[in-house]
């Protein structure tokens, strides 16, 4: 198993050590862990018990869209994570979600 999880990193780091990427290629890579986040986050705010919730009673997506603003205006992922625990433990609290 070490071997299948080292090998894919290792092979572009090898052939590509010694080389510029084109500007364009670069850009793009640029957009990679966004791209991977968003896949891996927003199935888990959208889908509860195999149906698509967009409605107020899904918490944490009442609490991931002024999470998402501040990350976004804010561009800190402390300030985003606290905002979140924050937004979540307090309609936990408050509206006994």
């Amino acid at each position: 198993m070490a071997v299948v999880t080292y090998v894919p990193r290792f092979l572009p780091l090898f052939f590509l050590a010694n080389r510029s990427l084109p500007v364009i290629v670069r850009r793009w890579l640029g957009y990679v862990p966004s791209a991977v986040l968003a896949a891996m986050l927003f199935p888990s705010l959208l889908i509860r018990e195999k149906q698509l919730l967009l409605s107020y009673e899904n918490l944490y997506l009442m609490a991931a869209i002024p999470t998402f603003l501040i990350a976004w205006k804010s561009k800190s992922l402390f300030g985003a994570v606290v905002t979140g625990m924050v937004l979540v433990a307090g309609a936990r609290i408050i509206l006994g979600l």
